[in-house]
């Protein structure tokens, strides 16, 4: 039969046990592997690479609109004999809801990202 653990925690006054004495220095440790030279660079391009994955994601959504549309349209011809009649119908109803998924994307991204302060803005033509 196995022997309980110990769940107690260290008294104030006394010494701290083998499994965290050494707790600080890996705090120490991870922070100074954490913050390396060229964090900065590798910020702004995170930065750079989350506005292209966001751009990806537009241009993908709104090209499977369209390309799924036509998917649909091309095997209902095929299978009712209406050809190209529902494939040009489908091919408008894919283009609409791609736009209709862009903006409804767009509006979503924008929400998540919080506005620009007066610092962070460029000034108008009007101001100077």
């Amino acid at each position: 039969m196995k022997a309980p653990r110990k769940t107690e925690r260290p008294v104030a006054g006394k010494k701290a046990g083998s499994l965290t004495s050494d707790l600080k220095a890996r705090i120490e440790r991870a922070q100074a592997e954490k913050s390396v030279a060229g964090d900065d660079e590798f910020r702004s391009a995170t930065r750079d690479m989350s506005a292209l994955s966001r751009g990806l994601r537009l241009g993908s959504e709104f090209v499977a609109a369209i390309l799924v549309g036509a998917g649909l349209g091309f095997l209902l011809d095929q299978w009712l004999h209406t050809s190209p009649w529902l494939l040009l119908v489908m091919v408008m109803l894919g283009f609409a809801a791609g736009v209709l998924n862009v903006v409804r994307s767009a509006a979503e991204m924008n929400k998540a990202v919080p506005p620009p302060t007066d610092a962070s803005r460029a000034p108008d033509e009007t101001e100077e």
